[in-house]
């Protein structure tokens, strides 16, 4: 007798719906019998899966209710699925195509196949639920926009639809690429395909994209800096709080596990009463990236900066009593190459470096009267830290586990904020009042007050 083919596929199956159905369907096409490994709760966490909102049980029913699963099994750790193919004999491992090249290690023990995914997911009985997948357009087209549809993968209860940007060419190419449903240059005809939007653009857009975006009823969830005038900000935040939509700023650090819980630690008292604070974040640049174009609002304080003053106001808080900084400026680019900057309180002191042609230690150190945190580079990575204190024997080391580029955590938290609109209000992470002072402290840079050049 002929031995039946056997194909096995993985997923989260989380807010189930028709792509889900379809990937489920195509897999089954490809043999006498499918397999369906259902990620379980422990193992999403441990892979960096993020924002699951069904349960395991009810993830395992919707894949049974499909009729198309021989059977179910529950995926608990990493490496399951060599183990799962040799234990049952499979000849085809199937996974969507979004995960192309991911999984080609499993060759070696059965046939691998990238199905195409599903572009647009939508449907009259996704949408009556009262959590669900929420529609997400990209603008812009770069390499953050790259690295976002990879971490976009680990969000659960979202999916992204489609790119807007102002080359068409360019915009069809990104589109292809990562299999979107869409591309337009037209914004309008953008904003009416999505629920919310990813601005990924060049700073000195954010502005406008961000107001038509919520104008249009958009949530909006803008890299860093959100905008580079505390007017404009003001402004935008009041119509996001008019409009009930969320209005987020995606400095990826403030959402990420590791930095809260330092936060936290730091200002538990732990080493005493915090008396200065120190980080630093610098990078080398290609010479004639947009990083570098005066006109693009480039230089270090624009591009980096956030970081650091993230950690001055998450720490220390806002109410700073003076600023200045110190800046070496490339003459020709007229951008600054590294700039060193202090905040001054009534009873302590922050120190901020960033720099995009000068390479420094990306750490940052807290220090107290009974001890200090020290976070190794890259801090803004928040991995480990470690409290150090007079007598080593007390020393304690922290671990966090970071996840990819981090962008994930952004995301995550945009999309629980749109399903909880109470929380938005309550938001403590990165709150409204954080940014407009990240922002006064950017613009004060650019306008060229307390800046003295080295």
């Amino acid at each position: 007798m002929k031995k039946q083919t056997l194909v096995i596929t993985y997923g989260t199956f989380d807010l189930f719906h028709d792509g889900h159905y379809k990937l489920l369907k195509r897999a089954r096409d490809l043999g006498d019998q499918l397999i369906v490994g259902v990620t379980s709760e422990i193992f999403d966490q441990n892979r960096g899966k993020l924002n699951v909102q069904d349960e395991l049980m009810q993830r395992v029913n919707n894949v049974k209710k499909t009729g198309l699963a021989d059977k179910i099994i529950i995926e608990e750790y990493e490496g399951q699925k060599i183990n799962d193919i040799i234990k049952y004999n499979v000849d085809i491992f199937a996974i969507g195509s979004d995960w192309k090249g991911k999984f080609d290690y499993l060759k070696e023990h059965c046939e691998v196949i990238y199905l195409d995914r599903t572009k647009g997911i939508s449907s009259t009985e996704l949408r009556s639920k009262k959590s669900g997948i929420i529609k997400l357009g990209i603008i812009g087209y770069g390499r953050i926009a790259e690295r976002f549809i990879a971490e976009s993968k680990f969000v659960s209860g979202v999916n992204i639809e489609g790119v807007f940007g102002l080359n068409l060419s360019r915009v069809k190419l990104f589109a292809e690429n990562h299999e979107l449903s869409f591309h337009t240059t037209n914004f309008s005809t953008f904003l009416e395909k999505v629920d919310a939007v990813y601005i990924a653009s060049p700073h000195l857009t954010h502005y406008e994209y961000t107001k038509k975006a919520l104008a249009a009823d958009k949530h909006v969830l803008c890299e860093k800096p959100l905008v580079l005038n505390v007017d404009n900000a003001t402004e935008l935040y009041s119509l996001a709080l008019l409009k009930d939509r969320v209005l987020l700023e995606g400095i990826k650090t403030a959402y990420s596990p590791g930095f809260l819980r330092l936060i936290g630690l730091a200002k538990s008292g732990l080493i005493g009463t915090i008396k200065n604070v120190d980080a630093t974040f610098t990078k080398l640049v290609n010479q004639n990236c947009r990083e570098l174009n005066a006109k693009e609002a480039g230089g270090s304080i624009t591009e980096l900066a956030s970081y650091p003053l993230l950690a001055a106001i998450k720490i220390l808080g806002r109410d700073f009593e003076n600023f200045y900084f110190y800046s070496y400026f490339d003459s020709e680019k007229k951008v600054d190459l590294f700039t060193k900057f202090n905040l001054t309180y009534s009873n302590s002191i922050f120190t901020g470096k960033v720099g995009l042609g000068v390479k420094s230690e990306g750490d940052l150190i807290i220090s107290g009267t009974k001890g200090y945190i020290y976070v190794p580079s890259p801090w803004w990575k928040t991995e480990f830290f470690e409290a150090r204190f007079e007598n080593p024997e007390y020393n304690k080391k922290y671990f966090y586990k970071f996840e990819g580029d981090g962008l994930r955590y952004e995301l995550a938290e945009f999309i629980s904020l749109i399903n909880d609109r109470k929380k938005t209000r309550a938001n403590y992470k990165l709150k409204v009042d954080d940014t407009i002072q990240i922002i006064k402290i950017i613009q004060a840079f650019i306008d060229k007050e307390n800046v003295k050049e080295i």
